[in-house]
Formats: C-alpha cells, structure tokens, sequence
C-alpha cells in the first residue's frame, strides 16, 4: 500500500462523532459530543470549541502544545474537555444560561509523520429552555417499604425540571393537613420504630411557573419485627454471637463482662501501687536507721609507746593536753603495755569536770608507768 492509499484509509478512521442536535435545562448541565478513533501515526495537535450565535463566531475552548485555554470570559469554570481519554474531545457545560443556546463546532487537526495536517469538525446545535419541575416519584431505601424495626430507612424525592428545586416531605394525618418532616430531596431513618409507620408523599417546585407546586403519589411505610430463631433453627455463621439490647433489635453486644473485666484490673492496678509504696517507705526508714550514728559510743584512746604516742578519737572535740602522756627512750628499747583511757560522756560535762577526770587517769597512768620502771631497773641491776 503506498503513502497515498495509507493517508485516505487514516483519514476515513479519523472522523468525528458528534450530536446534531442537544437539549439542555436552564442552570443544569449538558454535554456536547466529539469523539475519534486514535489513528497510528497520526498525532493530535490543536483542538477547538467554537460557538455561533447572532452571526457572530467565538472561540471557546482551545487546547494546544501549551495546555488548555478558554477565551470567552463568560465560559470560565463552566466548561471542560477530558484529558485521559485518548479521542474524547467533548465539551462539558455546568450552569447553562439561556444565551447558551447557539451552535456549537468542534474541530481537531492531525499532524501525520511526514508533517502533513489533517483537520475535521464537526457541528452541534444547542438549545437551553426553562423547564417546569416534573411531578415526583417517590424512591425506597435498599430494604423497601417493609423494614425490620431498629433498621435504617430511607424515602427519596426523584423530579426533573430546571434547577434549583425545592422540595418537602409530609406524613399524612387524616382529617388534617400533612405534618411537615424536612425540605431535602431523602428523608432518612436511623432507628425505624412502629411510631413511624405511616402514610408518606413529597412535593416539589422549581423556579419556572413560580406557585406551581408538584406531588408525589403516597406510599405506606410499615415496620415488620424480626423473626424470631431458636438453636434448633439458628442459621450457622462464623460470626460471633451478639446479644440484642433493649434499644433496638438489629442487636450489640452486651458490656457486662467486659465493664467487670475493666474493674478488675483496676483494683489489681490500685493494690499493685500501694505494695509499691509501703516498700520504698520501708526502705527509706531502714536507711535513716543505719545511718544514725549514737552519741555515746565516742572513745578516746592514749597509747604509750617508745616512740611519740598516738591519740585517737572519734569525734572532733580537742582533749586537754594534760590528758596526753609522751615517753621517749632512745637508749633503750622498752616495751609498755599499751593503757586505754576511756572518757565516757564527755560530751554532757563541762570542761573543768572534764579536765579533773583526765588528771586522775594521768595520775593513774603515771604511777603505773613509773612502778614498770623501777621493776625494769631492778631486772638490769640483777
């Protein structure tokens, strides 16, 4: 097949798809069609939404190598073309006026790969009208008119016409006008109960034949209980077993058990910090006892040596002098007995009774010393 015969069978792939004619609702939406079958080798390279109207052309929409543009002012936020579906160039429109009306082209160019273009269009006329609200109908939830008790519920209000619609719904009272329930489009029931079981209609106005108002046909709206299963009859599930409480019967797990689980471990908590508690109270008590020291347990010791003695004490209180015996001999080595002076209680006398017990230990001292030494002599004169 040569470069001819292979332009003219992509071309005949690359024509456009569109409506001739589209109806569109005032403040509704509509969309304007334009689709192609993508063609090997050829590449789309601009794309335009054009509209005419009073003989007068606009450019609307273009979408290029640089991204999409809308030129007409009065178009901005209200018009798009999709983006991931490869030869889909339709024009989508929100909020449509009545000077929206008009006709509306697309048109695309190709770029083949030998450079060549291939442009198509193709032309939709538009036509926006206001439209009275149809009358409504009514639409049940999932479970329908019949629903257990306990169950959610749910009735909508389904009309056409030209936006913004209002809409009420009523139960019917006999003998009276209807109560009035809400003012959206569903009316819902958490919880059904047998006091809502009733007659129910909606009705529904828009802005185009202002005072004109729509209604539904009345449906009846039952509650049926839930059947009641024995053992012997229960289905088998792997699901658990859930008790059914007082509120409603679509039944919840009873909390019993758990809330005396909770309590339980909230006195284990409670005993746990206590025992805690009275051990390190124990610990502290025990270590203040070990690290008093008693006051009369203080010992003054003086040691007789040949050399210069000792004292020792286990406080910082100074010992009068004349409680100190030093006894040096360098000719002789003399070996004493090492005397212990004990002043007990020293600290609760005053310093004169304190001197007067130390001078009588002196003295002792001395005449004990003294009587070693004259047996010393008398051992060397034998």
């Amino acid at each position: 097949m040569d470069i001819s015969a292979h332009l003219r069978s992509s071309k005949a792939l690359l024509d456009l798809s569109g409506a001739a004619q589209v109806k569109g609702v005032w403040m509704g939406s509509t969309t304007l069609p334009c689709t192609y079958t993508p063609s090997e080798g050829f590449t789309q390279q601009t794309l335009t939404w054009s509209m005419e109207r009073d003989l007068s052309t606009s450019t609307i929409f273009r979408r290029d190598s640089s991204g999409d543009h809308i030129l007409l002012s009065r178009f901005r936020n209200r018009v798009s073309v999709p983006k991931s579906s490869p030869g889909d160039a339709s024009l989508h429109i929100t909020d449509l006026e009545i000077p929206d009306s008009g006709h509306y082209t697309c048109q695309v160019i190709w770029r083949s790969e030998n450079y060549s273009l291939v442009t198509k269009e193709v032309t939709t006329m538009v036509k926006v009208a206001k439209v009275a609200v149809t009358k409504p109908v009514i639409v049940a939830g999932e479970l329908g008119l019949a629903v257990p008790v306990g169950a959610k519920a749910s009735l909508t209000c389904v009309a056409q016409g030209s936006p913004p619609i209002t809409y009420r719904w009523f139960r019917a009272v006999p003998g009276r006008s209807g109560q009035l329930l809400g003012s959206e489009a569903e009316l819902v029931w958490n919880s059904l109960q047998p006091s809502n079981v009733g007659m129910y209609y909606c009705e529904v106005q828009n802005r185009v034949n202002t005072g004109i108002v729509q209604r539904s046909d009345a449906v009846e709206l039952t509650v049926r209980d839930l059947p009641v299963t024995t053992d012997a009859h229960r289905p088998a599930t792997d699901l658990p077993e859930a008790a059914v409480t007082s509120e409603n019967a679509v039944g919840y797990p009873e909390t019993d058990e758990t809330t005396q689980s909770s309590q339980r471990t909230h006195l284990y908590l409670i005993i746990l910090i206590a025992v805690l508690g009275g051990a390190v109270v124990f610990l502290v008590i025990f270590a203040i006892a070990c690290t008093r020291k008693p006051k009369n347990e203080s010992i003054y010791e003086v040691a007789f040596h040949s050399t210069a003695d000792v004292i020792t004490l286990d406080t910082d209180v100074e010992v009068p002098v004349r409680c100190r015996k030093e006894k040096i001999n360098s000719e002789t080595e003399v070996s004493y007995e090492n005397i212990t002076m004990i002043c007990n209680n020293y600290e609760s006398t005053t310093d004169n009774s304190y001197e007067s017990i130390c001078l009588n230990k002196n003295a002792e001292s001395e005449t004990l010393v003294n009587a070693m030494e004259s047996e010393y002599k008398v051992q060397n004169f034998q």
